[in-house]
């Protein structure tokens, strides 16, 4: 046990280190780059648009803008902290050690939800600047905020270890997050779609993670709290019983 402690923590060290030391990289980007949604779509757009569920756009959007910071920060810090490693064939010291494989997972994984979580923190404090955001549910919010980290953080992974070169870990962001995240509800109520559309982004498992997190905030959410809480939980044991499996198997990781 304090074998496996004391790998965990150095591998979780190293990914802190990471994050904090070229933090102008890692936490300031986002930050700016949310602000100008707020600024965009809330203030200049925003003030063009009637209320969505009893609250102006304004505060509608932001829950889902703080979400997508996590989201996209989880996942991009893990793939990328994990294909460096194989590139560098940092890996192999790994491998060839007594860690076992769910500490290696848990290790980088921290990572990735510690930049999500920062950033998330530093997007809601931007987001007093333009509106007010009284809690309803803490604990929905912590919830959703730390399982959906979690999980993209996971996802990240399973990305770094089939990836085979640095494109590679650009084309599911781009192509898979980007699109559900957008398509998740962030600047839209799905109330507010045609029956055919509602029912196709129910199937977009970014619409139960920002409508938890929405509800927090606002206490309203366009689907089931609690369904979406169950999702988040079974994805998080799916995803991470799949990266061990991958690890066990040497995919990606073994020549």
């Amino acid at each position: 046990m304090t074998r496996n402690w004391i790998s965990l923590t150095s591998i979780a060290r190293k990914e802190m280190i990471r994050i904090f030391r070229i933090w102008v990289q890692t936490l300031v980007p986002p930050v700016i780059t949310i602000t100008l949604y707020f600024i965009i779509f809330g203030s200049f757009i925003g003030s063009q648009l009637g209320n969505i569920g009893g609250y102006d756009y304004m505060a509608f959007i932001a829950p889902g803008l703080i979400m997508m910071s996590i989201i996209t920060n989880s996942y991009s810090n893990t793939v990328s902290s994990f294909f460096s490693t194989k590139f560098q064939r940092n890996v192999e010291e790994l491998l060839v050690s007594p860690t076992p494989n769910w500490v290696m997972v848990i290790g980088y994984i921290s990572g990735g939800m510690t930049r999500g979580i920062c950033v998330g923190i530093l997007v809601s404090v931007v987001s007093l600047f333009f509106v007010r955001l009284p809690p309803f549910n803490l604990a929905f919010i912590v919830l959703f905020a730390l399982l959906t980290s979690f999980v993209f953080s996971l996802a990240g992974m399973i990305n770094g270890i089939f990836a085979k070169k640095f494109d590679d870990i650009s084309i599911i962001p781009t192509f898979v997050i980007t699109p559900l995240t957008y398509l998740g509800g962030v600047f839209y109520s799905i109330s507010l779609l045609p029956e055919f559309w509602q029912t196709l982004s129910r199937a977009n498992p970014v619409v139960y993670m920002i409508g938890g997190f929405r509800y927090g905030f606002l206490g309203i959410s366009d689907i089931n709290v609690w369904l979406g809480l169950g999702m988040l939980v079974l994805f998080s044991v799916l995803l991470f019983s799949f990266t061990l499996y991958l690890l066990k198997k040497g995919t990606g990781v073994r020549a």
